[in-house]
């Protein structure tokens, strides 16, 4: 569908050589887009890369320090030079810190806001000049569910910081919307990558609590966020500008209190395997 179709457009995608990065970046080659990726793994952008120009698009991959709006501005820089246009940007780098409220030291604090919120920002920044002066473009910022509801786990710093980043979100909609230029936020719940996996790995118990707070039953996958980025990328998504959209399983729609389905059936099936051993 015509709609749908991005040739000729330029994305920037941040946090590009793995995760949501990396599968925001093929979506988007996949529906006409040329690419400028940026992550610190400048291996694994390169490798993204290859897999964009696979799919016959431009693509350019660039080590850039997301926290660092010296750096962002040199990287749009390179961006004017290579594409001279930008029209979507996928804001999705950054990095947290686990510690619990009392023992979170003031500059672990500075630094994730430097890096999620500061960071954020120039990026928005940098790209909205751009857009603002051709008169259209869109920015999808990744926040997390943690902007609306506490997660508790040590995430003091990292819900901070996302919660800044939806109310930057619906600011910079506010101003810039009539003028061409939309600013959406996706907020996901725990999606597989190797940080998390890993800490899966350590506490056996992890993923089963995150799953008791998600009504589809399963974990999010990269992948989920392909159509949701082409979609906003796209001209489907016009007058959509402002909205922070779950990518959850359901997890936000459901009380604190409230028992999945696929929970539920499982309490089904051990009662009725109960019942049979008596």
């Amino acid at each position: 569908m015509n709609l749908f179709d991005l040739s000729g457009r330029v994305a920037v995608v941040s946090g590009a050589a793995q995760g949501l990065g990396q599968a925001t970046a093929l979506a988007l080659a996949d529906a006409g887009s040329d690419l400028m990726l940026v992550d610190r793994n400048l291996d694994g952008a390169n490798a993204t890369a290859e897999d964009v120009r696979r799919m016959g698009r431009k693509a350019i991959a660039v080590n850039c320090n997301v926290s660092d709006p010296m750096a962002i501005a040199e990287l749009f820089r390179q961006v004017d030079a290579e594409f001279g246009r930008v029209d979507f940007l996928g804001n999705i780098a950054g990095d947290g810190h686990l510690a619990r409220p009392e023992d979170l030291t003031i500059e672990d604090l500075h630094r994730v806001l430097q890096n999620l919120v500061v960071g954020r920002f120039s990026m928005c920044q940098e790209a909205g000049r751009r857009m603002l002066a051709q008169g259209r473009g869109s920015i999808m910022n990744i926040g997390s569910l943690a902007s609306s509801t506490a997660l508790g786990r040590g995430h003091i710093a990292y819900s901070m910081a996302m919660g800044a980043v939806i109310q930057m979100t619906r600011e910079l909609s506010t101003e810039w919307s009539y003028r061409g230029v939309r600013v959406n936020a996706v907020t996901p719940a725990q999606v597989t990558n190797p940080s998390l996996t890993a800490r899966m790995e350590q506490d056996p118990t992890l993923e089963g609590r995150f799953l008791k707070g998600i009504p589809a039953g399963r974990l999010g996958q990269p992948k989920d966020i392909m159509g949701l980025a082409v979609l906003l990328a796209s001209d489907a998504s016009e007058w959509i500008t402002g909205a922070i959209i779950p990518m959850d399983g359901g997890n936000l729609a459901m009380n604190a209190g409230g028992t999945p389905g696929h929970q539920q059936a499982t309490v089904q099936t051990f009662r009725a395997e109960s019942e049979r051993n008596k």
